[in-house]
């Protein structure tokens, strides 16, 4: 039997593009009801953006209901504050002041829930640059992410929104810490994070060398890293394979599986830090060996080996990862378009489940299911959707 963990949790999410989402999706995943407040009558403007984007919607609003309506009317205003009345917790990431313009910041709603949760994601918390409205890439650029990721000179984000991401599943964490707390005096209270702040923290690893070498750090493609052996090498067909020699053991392994006891005889190789200080020289050796090899034959002898190794695979080779499917770490999922395909679950295991329970809404889709929830009668919501308060999604969309 499937045990939601968060089962009994309401939660009211009040955000739009991948930060605050991706807070709900984690709460929403573990079983908590979430509520997605979308704005009346286009919906979330994440559904219809292009390029990378067009997967935004998909995957962080899974596992929701949405409500759509407009809250910068007084009756979408009452319906908001009805659905804080009885929430656990309320998230939201819209851009400084927005909350307190549609007089639903923390400071004027925390008297109609003393319990309530409230999580505000921002682009900077507390400090000289809370005003400023910030972006994924924004941060990556100002937190040296960006620096470390490229080559010298030229900065350039991570191939995915790992800021957003990181927010939220923090943001998330906080959540759940301040429910802890909530058990124990019975009060809510404000969590903040910011996309800055969640940057600052993964570049702590760069900020702690910095601290001890006293010296300015180089890119990470500028430098190896702290072992010879640890990236990508063409294969015979050109593909790449990434290998991770990181040890005194793996060497010896290595130099096995690829029948070279002249390297394993070299005694200048026969620590890391050697191998390290020869890394000029051993590259260009390993290299000439590999790219005489199929890709094939090199993945199977790192296996046999046991030493960390990949191939260097594209996201759409992920749908038929054997070990993604074997293991039940994708799931199929229903886009609002129509399209099937399989996104990947909570990557966590344990006694309770993470299903997939709800499909990516289409715009309202539950918004006549949650007003009657509140209480709302069926003239008052056909009234309140005539005025253009709320939107009711029609049989016919859904596709």
């Amino acid at each position: 039997m499937t045990h939601l963990v968060l089962s009994d949790l309401k939660v009211r999410e009040f955000t739009h593009a991948i930060m605050g989402p991706s807070a709900g999706l984690v709460l929403a995943d573990l079983g908590a009801d979430v509520i997605k407040i979308e704005p009346a009558p286009h919906g979330d403007s994440t559904r219809t953006l292009q390029g990378f984007g067009k997967g935004y919607f998909t995957f962080f609003n899974r596992n929701k209901r949405s409500l759509c309506v407009n809250l910068k009317t007084s009756e979408g205003q009452q319906i908001a504050f009805d659905l804080i009345k009885n929430a656990d917790v309320l998230l939201e990431n819209f851009a400084p002041n927005t909350m307190e313009r549609l007089g639903l910041g923390y400071e004027q709603v925390k008297d109609l829930n003393p319990r309530l949760i409230y999580c505000s994601l921002k682009g900077f918390t507390t400090g000289p640059y809370e005003h400023r409205t910030a972006l994924d890439e924004v941060v990556q650029m100002m937190s040296g992410l960006a620096y470390m990721t490229g080559p010298v000179g030229m900065p350039l984000r991570a191939g995915a929104s790992v800021i957003d991401i990181m927010s939220g599943t923090f943001a998330a964490l906080g959540v759940l810490a301040a429910l802890r707390d909530r058990d124990k005096t019975g009060k809510g209270q404000l969590v903040m994070n910011g996309l800055f702040e969640t940057a600052a923290y993964l570049m702590g690893q760069h900020m702690a060398f910095a601290a001890t070498e006293h010296t300015p750090i180089p890119p990470f493609p500028g430098k190896p890293r702290s072992w010879a052996i640890y990236q990508p090498f063409a294969s015979q067909e050109g593909e790449l394979v990434f290998l991770g020699v990181t040890s005194d053991k793996h060497w010896e392994a290595f130099c096995r599986v690829f029948e070279r006891p002249d390297l394993l005889a070299d005694d200048t190789l026969k620590t890391n830090n050697q191998r390290y200080e020869a890394f000029d020289r051993l590259i260009p050796i390993i290299s000439e060996m590999l790219v005489t090899l199929p890709k094939a034959d090199i993945l199977a002898k790192c296996e046999a080996a046991g030493f960390p190794f990949a191939q260097v695979n594209h996201p759409e080779d992920l749908f038929e990862d054997d070990h993604l499917n074997m293991g039940g770490h994708l799931l199929d999922t229903t886009f609002p378009d129509g399209t099937v395909s399989k996104m990947p679950r909570l990557p966590l295991s344990a006694d309770y489940d993470v299903p997939l329970r709800l499909q990516p809404p289409h715009i309202g889709e539950h918004t006549q299911d949650i007003l009657e929830g509140l209480g709302y009668g069926e003239a008052k919501i056909r009234e309140l959707m005539g005025a253009g308060v709320v939107k009711m999604i029609d049989a016919a969309e859904v596709l």
